[in-house]
């Protein structure tokens, strides 16, 4: 058993990036600007405030992804406030709060909600056709799964 959410075609955008990948992100969210005006964008801490001020595109700021941003994004997933995940992290550097960002990844599948974390999965996303419509997406039901028998 599944729960249907239902996307507008204006979605809830969150975007994430590590210190290392930041450039990446804004560099990205530039060259998608018009498209992404389109949309509410969420970002953590300091990746919201650098979008912002790089891009003049009004972005709703969390915390820094150190001191909860990520687990705010997280909590916006369950309660279906954040549709879309754009999350460029570091794959070459630890982070401290690598079991919030891991925590954060598990929500986005759990929650069955699109996520980018890379360039070019963001552009094959960004130019799906499904970003201009509705769209339904489907939460398992876990705990239902878990207790059945196959």
């Amino acid at each position: 058993m599944s729960e249907m959410v239902r996307m507008k075609k204006q979605k809830n955008i969150a975007l994430v990036a590590h210190d290392n990948r930041k450039k990446d992100l804004v560099e990205w969210v530039v060259k998608n600007k018009k498209k992404l005006a389109e949309h509410f964008l969420y970002g953590t801490g300091t990746t919201g405030n650098i979008i912002a001020k790089e891009t003049n595109l009004p972005v709703r700021r969390y915390k820094s992804g150190p001191l909860g941003g990520d687990q705010q994004i997280g909590s916006r997933i369950i309660e279906k406030d954040i549709d879309f995940l754009v999350f460029f992290w570091d794959p070459l550097e630890a982070q401290p709060h690598d079991p919030d960002v891991k925590a954060l990844l598990r929500i986005a599948v759990l929650y069955d909600i699109p996520v980018a974390m890379n360039v070019a999965t963001a552009d094959f996303m960004f130019s799906s056709k499904l970003m201009d419509q509705e769209y339904n997406r489907y939460i398992i039901d876990y705990g239902t799964r878990i207790k059945r028998k196959y």
